[in-house]
């Protein structure tokens, strides 16, 4: 092999292990921050669990709400399956029983998840699209949801 033959085989090898390598942290990088969404009928019917984070959507159900301290534990609903949601930290103003939600976090249980976070309602006229579609997917949509 001359020296030209060299110098493009240990370029292309150089770079094919950095094209390798900064795929590595893309791919990591992607896996680690994706949440997937579902609603409670969805989750109920599975039969493979999600490990990570994920996010539920659906309504908050009214007499559910239950506060001591920092704490909160509510139902999220779909009108056909609920489930159990602890959180503990601030709860958003604008969320309330009867109103739609995305909580997220992680499963404990098949109908009980450990929340981190709750996306809360904008105003009166806005439901999260996540949550308006599985309430249309599920049947139980109701116009004035979506007023």
């Amino acid at each position: 092999m001359n020296n030209k033959t060299k110098q493009r085989l240990s370029f292309f090898l150089v770079s094919a292990i950095a094209f390798i390598i900064i795929g590595k942290f893309i791919y990591e990088s992607l896996s680690k921050n994706t949440v997937y969404f579902f609603s409670p009928s969805e989750l109920y019917i599975s039969t493979e669990l999600p490990n990570g984070l994920i996010r539920i959507g659906g309504m908050v159900k009214k007499g559910s709400l239950i506060k001591e301290g920092n704490k909160y534990s509510f139902i999220i609903t779909d009108f056909k399956n609920d489930i159990s949601v602890n959180y503990i930290g601030i709860k958003p103003n604008l969320f309330e029983e009867g109103q739609g939600a995305v909580v997220e976090g992680k499963l404990s249980t098949r109908n009980s998840l450990m929340a981190s976070k709750i996306l809360a309602k904008h105003d009166e006229n806005y439901m999260p699209k996540e949550v308006a579609d599985a309430l249309k997917k599920s049947g139980d949509w109701n116009k004035n949801y979506g007023k």
